[in-house]
């Protein structure tokens, strides 16, 4: 059944206790402070409200942050429904491809190192991917021709997602589907990711490396790579190199016991409502009661918006905060400029005006994205829904964590996006007057 939860609803679970163990929050700061309005603020507020009580998400959690400071972090409705759960500001997501941005860090750390090169081939890595094929439908019938691939797959293709790789759903799609490996979810599955990046070697991509932009099991296949290089489960890398050191308590890939209560449940959208999401594919279960044996580098996170503003803020920085340095300012900067041409906006629709860089989509043309931002402001999102960007010229980090899957015709991310930015009534600390 589609359901429709009236405020009175979500007024009554305000009296749930907060979630125990809950993680201390980033430095605030009043929006005034940072050239935000507190006024504008409270339209955004009001109208994330406004969506849960009417029954469009079940809850939501927001964030902006400016200057390095947390102007605004909020909770609305709910996190369980059924469970009388109420949202709080210390709820766990699932965070799926938002755990790009992580491997792609860690890329950049071993590139740093000098033991990982842009354009090292991956074979070098994983052997396995030393000769790769396409699939190519023929011009004749509806046959698909196997040929082999032009050159080498690097890892750069492999962080703008030129690499040719999908997930499993191309051209050769029934041979994808034959060796099980379809679609971006790992956590249910018993065995290791490199066992399934093995087998992938093998089977045909969806177009030749470097001529098309090609969204799939690119970034899995990196974190393999990570996990070769630094001999190190890709878990035990973002511990010890990231998430550990920037104090991201709630960010891993699977949830400790004592925490499950603070998981936010997944729903789906249905009719103009939502439902609770029914298929365990859909991740309602297995990341709390899984074999926890994936670490997906494509999709498998879970985090809350305090660690991954955290995050966020640490590649603002410069790839630096509060003395934690995870990578250097120029890294930050290729990794934040478009690497790919026009070839995002001819894959998607939706993406005109950006272009892609190495885990990040940017802003290239201000006119053709037609939405608020800047030009030069990056991020990407969540296959729950979840989305986030940072504006470096504003100074702003901006996140929206919700569970939706799949979120139907849902505008909440856009309108999101249009209220962070309305509530911008002065400049960025230290702009240049010129620039204002």
């Amino acid at each position: 059944m589609t359901r429709r939860f009236p405020a009175v609803i979500f007024a009554a679970v305000l009296l749930v206790a907060p979630s125990i163990g809950a993680e201390p929050l980033p430095p605030a700061a009043t929006p005034e402070s940072v050239g935000l309005s507190g006024e504008r603020l409270e339209r955004l507020r009001a109208v994330m409200q406004e969506y849960a009580d009417e029954g469009r998400v079940a809850g939501v959690v927001t964030y902006v942050a400016r200057n390095g400071r947390v102007a605004h972090l909020e909770a609305a409705g709910m996190a369980d429904i059924e469970a009388g759960r109420a949202m709080q500001k210390d709820t766990i997501f699932r965070i799926a491809s938002q755990t790009k941005a992580f491997v792609s860090v860690a890329v950049m750390m071993l590139v740093e190192e000098g033991r990982i090169g842009l354009a090292d081939p991956v074979a070098r890595f994983l052997p396995a991917f030393e000769k790769t094929t396409v699939a190519v439908p023929s011009a004749a019938d509806s046959s698909v021709d196997v040929v082999p691939a032009k050159r080498a797959i690097t890892i750069h293709d492999l962080l703008t997602h030129t690499a040719g790789i999908s997930y499993g759903e191309g051209p050769g799609q029934d041979q994808w589907k034959a060796a099980g490996i379809q679609g971006w979810y790992f956590a249910d599955r018993d065995e290791p990711v490199s066992a399934v990046v093995e087998r992938m070697a093998s089977l045909p991509m969806d177009a030749q490396p470097g001529d098309r932009f090609v969204y799939g099991y690119n970034t899995d296949i990196l974190g393999v790579v990570v996990e070769t290089v630094s001999g190190m489960t890709l878990a035990e890398f973002f511990e010890k190199r990231i998430t550990g050191p920037l104090g991201l308590e709630d960010t891993r890939f699977y949830l400790p016991p004592a925490r499950k209560d603070r998981l936010a449940a997944v729903y789906t959208a249905k009719d103009g409502g939502i439902e609770r999401a029914t298929d365990p594919r859909l991740g309602q279960g297995h990341y709390v009661e899984g074999p926890r044996l994936a670490f997906s580098g494509g999709a498998g996170l879970l985090s809350t918006a305090r660690d991954y503003g955290r995050f966020l803020q640490a590649l603002l920085g410069g790839g630096e905060i509060d003395g934690a340095r995870l990578l250097s300012p120029k890294s930050v900067e290729l990794m934040t400029v478009n690497h790919v041409g026009p070839r995002l906006a001819e894959a998607w629709d939706d993406r005109h005006g950006m272009g892609f860089g190495l885990g990040f989509d940017v802003v290239v043309d201000l006119g053709e994205y037609a939405r608020h931002g800047s030009l030069g402001a990056w991020g990407w999102g969540g296959a729950y829904h979840t989305i986030y960007w940072v504006d470096p010229k504003e100074d702003l980090v901006a996140l929206l964590m919700t569970q939706l899957r799949p979120a139907g015709d849902s505008d909440i991310q856009r309108r999101f996006r249009a209220l962070v930015y309305q509530s911008i009534v002065g400049p960025a600390e230290g702009t240049p007057a010129a620039e204002r």
